[in-house]
């Protein structure tokens, strides 16, 4: 099994990158996440010239906040600096587009997105539409060593829904789902796995990787200690976030979203956030990165126990374990900033299934 670590972007990750292949870790993963985390492809860069073995992908990007010539080119550019190295992770936008306070982008969006910027790095001449005008657009200068269109670049997609499993499927691309309960998890690859044989595809072929926060706790220590608050409770806090998103905005609540007296209290509070025409800035400042201290309360041991990998490294192998034997092929865990040295218990657990 793979192991990877994920984290929300900042201009310094190579040096986490360099510890994570020291220890063995196959992939890392930047969070496209704009006015949140630091610029993926500068950190990419950075880390492409730091590092020798390990993968480095796109953790997701959104196609709504990057052109796909603009995409194409930095994918291309980083694989002139680690050639055979490069993933390409998109989804249709969780995070980077409610932070501005939009909602996903369409699946068919997303599918035209991705065959424009695959179109590209074939050196194909495509249909690119922009300011309601549509150009043909091409690389110009592909004999020049300035970027590599060469060497294959992976596709991924962050799936959580019927439409985008299909569509992972139709591309023959892999899996990227986020995994809090492991039963979740493998209902999911199991759907997964599902869109994966109606598309006629051989299950040798299905690459599949989940996301997870968590915190190895040691003997005695409770879920929502200091040190799991700030690793996991990033996770948990999510959960307060998206509830806060769909009842400030009208959206029906999703089966996530049942009514607790903590996601009903976070509600209220975020009701106050300011201003009032833009609460979705404040709802979302440290999404998947730190717990808010006003948020703190909401967020409990049960909760942070529930949505992340939070128990004793006996506990988490056993966990991790299940995925795989459920189909999943990487587990790649987060690392929230200022708790980076997690990566050494995380990477004992990796040896463990090297």
């Amino acid at each position: 099994m793979d192991f990877g670590i994920a984290l929300p972007t900042a201009a310094d990750n190579y040096k986490v990158v360099r510890r994570a292949e020291e220890l063995g870790f196959t992939h890392a993963w930047f969070y496209d996440t704009q006015m949140l985390s630091a610029d993926c492809f500068v950190a990419m860069g950075a880390a492409a010239v730091h590092t020798k073995k390990i993968r480095l992908g796109t953790g997701v990007l959104v196609p709504s906040n990057r052109i796909a010539p603009v995409t194409a080119n930095a994918l291309a550019t980083l694989n002139q600096l680690a050639p055979g190295r490069i993933d390409f992770g998109v989804g249709t936008g969780f995070t980077a587009r409610r932070a501005m306070g939009f909602a996903a982008i369409k699946v068919k969006d997303m599918e035209t997105y991705v065959h424009q910027v695959y179109g590209l790095l074939r050196r194909e001449t495509v249909d690119f539409e922009m300011e309601g005008q549509t150009k043909k657009i091409r690389f110009l200068n592909p004999e020049l060593p300035l970027f590599n269109t060469r060497d294959p670049i992976a596709l991924h997609f962050s799936a959580f829904g019927p439409r985008t499993r299909a569509l992972t499927a139709k591309f023959k691309a892999g899996w990227i789902d986020f995994v809090g309960k492991v039963e979740n998890g493998v209902k999911e690859v199991q759907a997964m796995q599902g869109a994966w044989r109606e598309a006629g595809h051989a299950m040798s072929d299905l690459y599949t990787t989940a996301f997870a926060l968590g915190c190895v706790l040691q003997d005695g220590e409770p879920a929502d200690s200091e040190r799991a608050m700030a690793q996991a409770g990033p996770r948990a806090a999510v959960m307060l976030h998206r509830a806060a998103d769909e009842a400030l905005v009208g959206l029906k609540p999703g089966v996530a979203m049942l009514s607790t007296p903590e996601i009903d209290g976070y509600v209220e509070l975020a009701r106050g956030f300011k201003p009032e025409s833009a609460r979705y800035l404040e709802n979302h400042r440290g999404h998947l990165m730190f717990v808010k201290p006003e948020e703190k309360k909401f967020v409990t041991a049960e909760m942070i126990a529930e949505t992340s990998f939070t128990a004793s490294e006996a506990e988490i192998k056993t966990r991790i374990e299940a995925l795989k034997a459920a189909g999943y092929s990487q587990f790649t865990i987060q690392l929230v900033p200022g708790q980076e040295k997690a990566i050494e218990d995380w990477g004992r657990i990796a040896k463990a299934f090297a």
